[in-house]
């Protein structure tokens, strides 16, 4: 097993300067409620790959991950441009939302977090 280090935790300052940057793969699916549902591929087995260049068949198409976002997660994730900072998406989620800047930034960033853990984002 492979065991990845961790890395240590960003400080406050150093995390809200980060700017999320939505994974190219992602492909985004309007509902009619107007949220979003999100989905990426997932990476097939090697031994399915294995088994099924041995089979002759072509490689299988990767099974994609789904997931559908809640009408504050679809507010967060337009925000996410590439170019905004983690900062600056909280502020302009806590005057949209009438939230306390403290509450608005953990929030977001608990949020851009799972999507990263999820693969839907990366942090530059």
């Amino acid at each position: 097993m492979i065991r990845r280090k961790r890395r240590p935790a960003l400080a406050r300052a150093e995390a809200l300067g980060c700017i999320p940057v939505r994974n190219r793969a992602v492909v985004e699916e309007r509902l009619e409620n107007g949220t979003l549902r999100l989905s990426v591929p997932v990476g097939v087995h090697p031994w399915i790959a294995r088994l099924s260049a041995w089979l002759g068949a072509p490689p299988p198409e990767p099974p994609r991950r789904r997931i559908e976002l809640d009408r504050l997660g679809t507010a967060v994730w337009e925000r996410l441009d590439g170019v905004a900072t983690l900062g600056e998406i909280a502020a302009a989620f806590a005057r949209e939302h009438r939230l306390p800047a403290r509450e608005a930034e953990a929030a977001v960033g608990r949020f851009v977090r799972e999507l990263g853990r999820r693969g839907l984002v990366g942090l530059r």
